[in-house]
């Protein structure tokens, strides 16, 4: 399988898409991207963290929608195999959300999940 034909980590939404889009041209310094990575954190113990990527580092992969790109640290691609990432802006809360096949349970408040 040839790196074009190669499925990506993960989906991302047009929602999503757009606001990554959004998130780069506000940003105060160039950059190529916003990257995904897992930390240890919260009642469920793992927890999603975003950040702007200056540039892509080694061995990240690279997930780009129109232009969206979004670089995956690749200690966290196990644990975002098949995600599909949305953006949601509600009345009491806003954020990028995912649907995500690997987790097992996630804590109330949303902030925080497990494998």
């Amino acid at each position: 399988m040839t790196e074009q034909s190669k499925p990506q980590l993960i989906s991302l939404t047009d929602n999503a898409a757009q606001h990554v889009r959004e998130l780069m041209t506000k940003s105060d310094t160039p950059v190529a991207g916003l990257r995904v990575t897992i930390n240890t954190k919260g009642c469920s113990g793992l927890s999603y963290v975003f950040e702007y990527a200056e540039e892509k580092r080694p061995f990240e992969e690279e997930v780009d929608y129109d232009g969206a790109r979004v670089f995956i640290d690749p200690m966290a691609t196990m644990f975002l195999v098949g995600a599909e990432m949305d953006f949601e802006d509600g009345a009491l809360r806003s954020g990028f959300t995912f649907n995500n096949p690997n987790e097992k349970s996630r804590c109330g408040c949303g902030e925080s999940f497990s494998v």
